[in-house]
């Protein structure tokens, strides 16, 4: 059975927050006090924010970074509930803060990117869930490494838990040295997230995925323009005073900036004119399968003869002729050369495995 039919239409829930519009989640990383957590809320409550997000237990990477206030802080979004009518969010990682958040009125969980790596503790929060009845909704975030499975798989658990108000939030992911951001985007994972899962709704977190402020606003926008179906941002009435995270967590004021200037795009079915340039789309993909496979017909050719006179698959200077050619190609047309050099690799990677396999061949 296919994801898409694992999972009915999930996405009325985002509707019911925010109508049509994306949904938006905000608050800052930690609740660090009751009068941070609440001057924070009554801010944003005036700028009409509707869901407000503060963790209360941190998973930190290092024992001495804050961890948050623990249970004490469900009291404080209590407060902010019942004073400003905002739905309240926090994580949870594992079956006791689950009750301990339910027992609270806490109106929205979400798994974060270490939970979501681990089955076990997954399970754990479905089992509690369960057991509960709950119709609580739950955040699921991206695992911290790029495995699409375990993030379907996390979904599927809660799923079949019975969660029935269910999303995903895309952070980004994690990777070795520096980088221009604190976690990766890789696009590519939450696009075939929504492929295989169209029906579950699935928001950005610009705040973890670039980890510095100046990031927020273009990551915000371009995850509007994919698609994406709201946003969790940090925010902090005063980020310089913050615990955790300060260089990710935007003022009140700083958020108001951004949300302004942020376009929101047209989800309407396409016009005629997008439907004939989608038609020309496919013509150009059947071209393009009919030359690729006749490509990969002249490698065998290749392969073979390289058989016959006990040749190497690899010819190291061949190739970088090849990609310095069409990379230089692709540049003059207009076209990205980082581009042509991914698709090149590809390709290469696929005429090699099949050379191998017509050496390694019995005659």
């Amino acid at each position: 059975m296919s994801e898409i039919m694992l999972f009915p239409n999930l996405k009325p829930l985002f509707r019911e927050w925010n109508n049509t519009q994306p949904v938006l989640i905000a608050g800052p990383c930690s609740a660090e006090s009751e009068m941070m957590t609440l001057t924070t809320a009554q801010a944003l409550h005036k700028m009409g924010i509707k869901i407000y997000r503060a963790g209360v237990w941190k998973p930190r990477t290092s024992p001495d970074s804050y961890a948050g206030p623990g249970g004490i802080g469900l009291k404080w979004l209590q407060r902010v509930k019942a004073e400003t009518g905002m739905l309240v969010a926090t994580e949870v990682a594992m079956a006791s803060h689950v009750q301990e958040a339910l027992d609270a009125g806490i109106d929205i969980l979400w798994i974060g990117a270490r939970t979501t790596a681990n089955p076990f503790a997954v399970q754990e929060i479905a089992d509690k869930l369960a057991d509960s009845g709950s119709d609580v909704t739950v955040l699921v975030k991206n695992p911290v490494n790029p495995d699409i499975e375990l993030w379907l798989g996390a979904l599927q658990r809660l799923y079949y838990a019975g969660v029935r108000r269910l999303g995903a939030v895309h952070r980004g992911f994690s990777s070795f040295g520096q980088h221009l951001y604190r976690n990766e985007p890789q696009w590519q994972i939450p696009i075939e997230l929504q492929r295989r899962a169209s029906n579950v709704p699935i928001i950005c977190d610009p705040s973890h995925m670039g980890g510095k402020t100046e990031l927020i606003a273009p990551l915000s926008q371009q995850a509007l323009d994919m698609g994406f179906d709201g946003l969790m941002i940090e925010c902090h009435c005063c980020p310089v005073q913050a615990l955790s995270d300060k260089e990710q967590q935007l003022s009140p004021a700083e958020l108001q900036q951004v949300l302004n200037a942020l376009v929101v795009r047209n989800r309407h079915q396409p016009s005629d004119e997008l439907a004939a340039l989608r038609r020309l789309i496919d013509q150009c993909d059947d071209e393009l399968i009919e030359v690729l496979n006749r490509r990969m017909e002249l490698c065998r050719q290749i392969g073979n003869l390289k058989k016959s006179q006990n040749m190497t698959v690899v010819q190291t200077r061949r190739y970088d002729e090849i990609l310095e050619r069409r990379m230089r190609q692709a540049q003059e047309l207009g076209m990205d050369p980082a581009f042509m050099q991914s698709v090149m690799q590809v390709i290469h990677e696929e005429a090699v495995r099949e050379q191998v396999d017509i050496l390694r061949a019995k005659k």
